[in-house]
């Protein structure tokens, strides 16, 4: 029995890493079909979360399952439960990419309102957090987890220049400019709550390693 619930953790490992990988794809097709000005693409991420969302409910029953029949107990069972977690936080994420394709469609074919230079460096910022924050979980490394988490302070200021920049050099100088900076002021949040939930997993491993909680203690990392 014993070797069966190593390969179906195993199992749940590599599924967990195919759900990081495909919200890490979301998020990058969504800057650029911002970027491009690409209606298609922009469509096909909307279409894509339809397979995340089937691979999300399908990792949580496998969740559940081993939990119901193998009745794990101490490292095995914060591996699992974390499992759930960090797959609904990814489940999010790919939300918010599809939130970012519905702000560039109303955009796409207006003028653009400036260059992008600091949404597409805060979407890598993004798509980096989360690459380590899934690599974390797979080695089981909480000194990489502690990294992703202070990303997060480089995400927040960054999109407080993209806030400040909109603001004050356009919305404030020409109202005309107000719809396509509204939606651009959008999308550079969901980029920072993208961060924020790549922190919760951050968070999450660290739990399922040390059984240690830092959700409320940043000063202890």
């Amino acid at each position: 029995m014993e070797r069966h619930f190593d390969e179906e953790l195993k199992e749940l490992y590599q599924d967990i890493l195919k759900i990081g990988t495909m919200a890490q794809e979301a998020i990058y097709k969504s800057i650029e079909a911002l970027k491009n000005r690409d209606k298609a693409q922009a469509l096909g991420v909307i279409d894509f979360d339809n397979q995340i969302d089937q691979l999300e409910l399908a990792i949580d029953e496998r969740c559940i399952d081993l939990i119901a029949r193998y009745q794990p107990l101490a490292s095995d069972l914060r591996f699992i439960t974390t499992g759930m977690k960090i797959n609904g936080e990814l489940e999010r994420i790919a939300d918010l990419a599809v939130d970012i394709c519905q702000r560039s469609l109303e955009i796409i074919d207006k003028p653009l309102l400036k260059p992008l230079i600091d949404i597409p460096k805060l979407s890598t910022i993004a798509q980096n957090m989360v690459r380590d924050a899934i690599d974390s979980f797979i080695k089981k490394d909480v000194e990489l987890a502690k990294r992703v988490m202070l990303s997060d302070a480089e995400a927040d200021q960054l999109r407080n220049r993209v806030q400040e920049e909109l603001i004050n050099d356009y919305m404030a100088k020409d109202p005309k400019t107000a719809d396509r900076a509204v939606q651009l002021l959008l999308i550079a949040r969901y980029l920072e709550r993208i961060c924020d939930h790549t922190t919760n997993i951050a968070e999450d491993v660290i739990y399922m390693v040390e059984a240690k909680v830092v959700r409320h203690h940043r000063e202890d990392l």
